[in-house]
């Protein structure tokens, strides 16, 4: 399918208009639970557009975009991350203590996180969905980048899913279908799945908002909230979840607001918002994808009209302007457009007859189908996926993937065996690695600190190589070492990171 390159820009730029009016509309009411009634912004207009890190983390994935390109990945993010981002609150502080500590992502975002599953990651994705508009495919490995720096599990699901949703909006309009799309992308029996599912048979069944979000915040329950409303109806009680939880609530909550919209935007951002909860995130990703859905003229001057143009930022460390930071919508429109065709490559023609226009996927390779040979289907995302273990850290090399992984996480005591398992995947044909342990002289490392392992090639082919390290004479909290890994037919050494964390 084309899309003219005028047309994308123009969704692009509503994308993030729609970020700004939802983000500001729901912002006063955010970690408040009960029944809200807005109908329009509730705050003072002569301030304009309020600031949001729903979208002040995309300006600074902007710029590692920028700088690296397609290479962007999950440990240039990171690097960002601790250089540019203040904040420090729930999984933005977990994630940034981690990573201080040498836990190199998706561990950073996994270990001691009580938010893992919470709302951070998935109020980001617009910028990956831009940058790889009607290809859902890539959007969602880029979304895993960013979403395992800080969150493990459902918040990860929770980003992999507003990814592709939004990305396979700028080519798609049923909405029924989108959410088909998306879902196909993470797995069927998540939790955020469940809350989208628990929407869908609400709106079937004929309930009203009201009993939709008391269904979702029941069968799903978070722990967002800090306040709760005094005027709290019996019939709109709902129970607190366990502490950091909030990801697939949220997520059902945003379904309800498109779902009882009745195809009106203010409508739609607002029934969002009057469920409560993390206002400004549910009502800003609505207003995000409706952007990429219907364009600027999809969205009422009403709502663009009081806060304009501006970007305003909460949480960035904005006094390096070496490292420019966007302003405006207009201005990160451009820097995202201009740099779209870096990470479409074969996907844009920008000498088209009627100007630059975008090669994207269309009908059922919009979903997680993965690649076919001889009629049979492998390498699906979710299956790479599977072998991501959030406590675990991979490589990529022209010949194969290797995956580091801690089943027992990365603690270790004086004398007590950890275990960790070594998985490659070749890319061509089946073939050995040697890999050279570099663990403390004093730790027995079984069954060698030099092995020759074997990786399999195809669908589903691959061995789980188990190794088992015993410390001893532990003098230190931390202890870091590399594994090297090198194909027995390229003698190029390659490194996986280990960080142990003492008991």
């Amino acid at each position: 399918m084309i899309i003219k390159f005028d047309e994308y820009y123009d969704k692009v730029k509503a994308c993030f208009l729609g970020k700004n009016v939802g983000g500001t509309v729901g912002a006063p009411f955010e970690g408040v639970t009960g029944i809200n009634n807005v109908d329009f912004y509730t705050h003072d207009l002569k301030k304009g557009v309020l600031p949001n890190d729903d979208l002040d983390l995309q300006l600074v994935w902007l710029l590692a975009a920028e700088r690296f390109g397609p290479a962007v990945n999950s440990t240039i993010l990171a690097e960002y991350w601790a250089y540019k981002v203040v904040a420090h609150w729930a999984e933005y502080g977990i994630g940034k203590v981690n990573m201080r500590a040498g836990l190199v992502p998706p561990i950073s975002g996994a270990y001691k996180n009580y938010f893992k599953d919470s709302n951070g990651a998935w109020i980001r994705s617009e910028i990956w969905a831009c940058l790889c508009p009607g290809r859902p495919d890539l959007a969602v490995k880029y979304a895993y980048e960013d979403a395992s720096v800080d969150h493990a599990d459902e918040g990860v699901y929770a980003e992999i899913f507003t990814a592709a949703l939004q990305s396979a909006a700028f080519v798609e309009k049923d909405f029924e279908k989108l959410i088909n799309i998306a879902l196909s992308y993470i797995p069927e029996d998540c939790a955020v799945a469940r809350a989208i599912r628990i929407v869908q048979r609400c709106k079937a069944e004929g309930k009203t908002w009201r009993e939709a979000r008391v269904c979702v915040l029941s069968e799903v329950p978070g722990a967002f909230s800090h306040a709760e409303k005094d005027d709290i109806a019996p019939e709109d009680v709902v129970p607190r979840g366990p502490e950091g939880f909030d990801a697939p609530s949220n997520i059902g909550i945003m379904m309800i607001g498109w779902y009882y919209g009745e195809g009106d935007f203010g409508k739609t951002l607002c029934t969002a918002v009057n469920c409560g909860e993390d206002t400004d995130c549910t009502a800003a990703t609505l207003g995000a994808v409706w952007g990429i859905l219907y364009g600027t003229e999809g969205i009422p001057a009403k709502w663009t009209d009081p806060i304009g143009d501006e970007i305003k930022t909460l949480s960035l460390d904005r006094t390096h302007e070496l490292y420019k930071i966007c302003d405006t919508v207009t201005e990160l429109t451009d820097r995202i457009t201009n740099l779209m065709p870096a990470f479409m490559v074969k996907n844009v023609n920008l000498g088209g007859a009627e100007g630059a226009e975008i090669i994207a996927n269309e009908g059922e390779s919009l979903f997680d189908i993965g690649y076919r040979f001889g009629g049979s289907r492998h390498r699906c995302f979710k299956d790479e996926l599977e072998l991501k273990n959030p406590m675990g850290v991979t490589i990529k090399t022209g010949l194969y993937n290797a995956f580091l992984r801690y089943p027992n996480g990365v603690e270790i005591s004086e004398g007590e065996e950890l275990e960790l398992e070594l998985v490659f995947r070749m890319k061509n044909r089946p073939g050995w690695v040697d890999a050279k342990i570099f663990a403390p002289e004093d730790w027995e490392i079984r069954p060698s600190r030099e092995l020759s392992l074997y990786g399999d090639y195809g669908f589903n082919n691959y061995e789980v190589h188990k190794i088992k390290l015993i410390p001893h004479n532990i003098t230190k909290g931390r202890y870091e070492f590399p594994i090297q890994l090198q194909l027995a037919e390229a003698r190029i050494p390659r490194y996986l990171p280990v960080t142990l964390i003492v008991k």
